[in-house]
């Protein structure tokens, strides 16, 4: 199965300790790319989710977000070590006496390093729990890019069975088409009076069936599908793969085209064209 480099999922967590939000997004991008906005009380996180998205994905830029609560009936009492807090006051005051400009706020106290404290095993088994909430959300973001990938997989079937069908139009004409140059040359002769002489017109058409002869091109394009349907049923990371396939059928495309000497053909090369745009337009989604 393959997998869309976009995707969405949303987990809310409640516990006796509040409420938590994980939010995973992403967008196509040629490698992985993560990016984190976590509270500071929970960057120490980072590291464990970096390495669960590697393990789990291989193209797309994502966006992790957590936005969290306290349920401020349960948050554990604040410690304040009185000895450290006093030092820090009598310290201010003395630089404010020596010229320093303006009070210090107590606030500024209170969130110098170690002033206050908390219980540390509380925070763990928080940090625990949004571990858990990110798996639950990851799994369901991984739902949604296989979900999106299974809609793409059948766009590319469909685009490639319309490629299928302008092969077998340009191989059911072009019998058609070299009998009718065949006759346009005849026309040319009689128009200008000239005898005819069989060797030649032979000769011509022997010449243009070589420079008009795209059975190569056909028998290609009919290669690059069943190629391109193996790759999808393979699944997993193929979408280097797959858009290396539509730089190979846009070749055979154009090359089809240059050697067309009826309206039929070059039609069938644009529409050609038109389905390969249409298929890399979804390639370029395709983890």
């Amino acid at each position: 199965m393959i997998c869309s480099m976009t995707g969405f999922s949303r987990h809310e967590i409640t516990k006796e300790w509040g409420t938590a939000v994980w939010e995973i997004r992403s967008v196509n991008q040629r490698f992985l790319e993560t990016l984190f906005r976590l509270p500071e009380q929970f960057r120490g996180l980072e590291p464990a989710i970096r390495d669960r998205l590697r393990k789990r994905l291989q193209r797309g830029k994502v966006e992790c977000a957590l936005r969290f609560s306290f349920n401020e009936g349960n948050v554990s009492g604040i410690t304040i070590n009185e000895e450290l807090a006093k030092q820090l006051i009598h310290a201010s005051n003395w630089v404010i006496q020596h010229g320093a400009d303006g009070p210090v706020h107590p606030v500024d106290i209170l969130r110098w390093p170690g002033v206050t404290s908390s219980e540390e095993a509380d925070m763990d088994a928080i940090q625990q729990d949004m571990l858990q909430g990110f798996d639950t959300a990851l799994e369901e973001f991984i739902q949604s890019r296989k979900s999106e990938g299974v809609n793409m997989a059948g766009l590319i079937q469909n685009r490639l069975a319309g490629i299928l069908e302008q092969v077998a139009i340009v191989k059911v004409r072009m019998p058609e088409i070299m009998e009718w140059q065949k006759e346009r040359i005849r026309s040319k002769f009689a128009d200008a009076k000239i005898e005819l002489d069989e060797g030649r017109v032979e000769q011509e058409m022997v010449m243009i069936a070589q420079k008009a002869d795209v059975a190569e091109e056909l028998d290609r394009l009919e290669s690059h599908v069943d190629e391109s349907k193996k790759i999808l049923e393979k699944g997993g990371a193929v979408g280097r793969r797959l858009d290396f396939m539509m730089q190979e059928f846009n070749r055979e495309a154009n090359t089809l085209g240059s050697k067309s000497i009826n309206t039929d053909i070059t039609q069938a090369a644009v529409e050609l064209k038109v389905l390969i745009e249409q298929m890399r337009e979804q390639v370029q989604n395709i983890e």
